[in-house]
């Protein structure tokens, strides 16, 4: 199964579900990534996910989206949703019938009690800018526990 990039699973995202805040479509791509490696066992994407003052941040996303509120497939210059596999789709499509009609709010807030990025942010104060990475096991680890 070859690996896509986060921008090819967030193309895919707003194919599926319609145009949507710069902000959830961020975490939409972040538990897409988390699910895949408990359920697949391997990660979705290569790109790092970076743990910003409003949760999990995918740089390379961020760069296509920069100035955005709301992303639409077409503003979404980059990325292919035909990339994902018959098996990368059903993930997405499961963390988007579980995590798809919440808000951003929500979503971030999720996150921020979230054990992987409480420990990328550590010994940053809350809205301090940080790049510092989410890494790949703290995500499997963390989300396992809760499958």
């Amino acid at each position: 199964m070859a690996m896509v990039t986060a921008l090819d699973v967030a193309a895919y995202i707003l194919k599926k579900a319609g145009s949507m805040t710069a902000m959830k479509l961020q975490k939409l791509v972040y538990y897409s990534q988390a699910w895949s490696l408990v359920w697949d066992e391997k990660p979705l994407f290569k790109n790092r996910i970076e743990a910003w003052a409003n949760g999990p941040v995918v740089r390379t996303l961020y760069d296509a989206h920069k100035g955005m509120f709301e992303v639409t497939r077409k503003a979404l210059k980059v990325g292919d949703p035909e990339a994902l596999s018959e098996k990368q789709r059903e993930t997405v499509d499961a963390v988007l019938e579980f995590y798809g009609d919440k808000s951003s709010q929500w979503l971030s807030d999720l996150t921020h009690s979230e054990r992987p990025w409480i420990e990328a942010r550590k010994g940053l104060a809350p809205g301090e800018r940080g790049s510092r990475e989410i890494t790949l096991s703290s995500m499997a680890e963390y989300y396992e526990s809760l499958s």
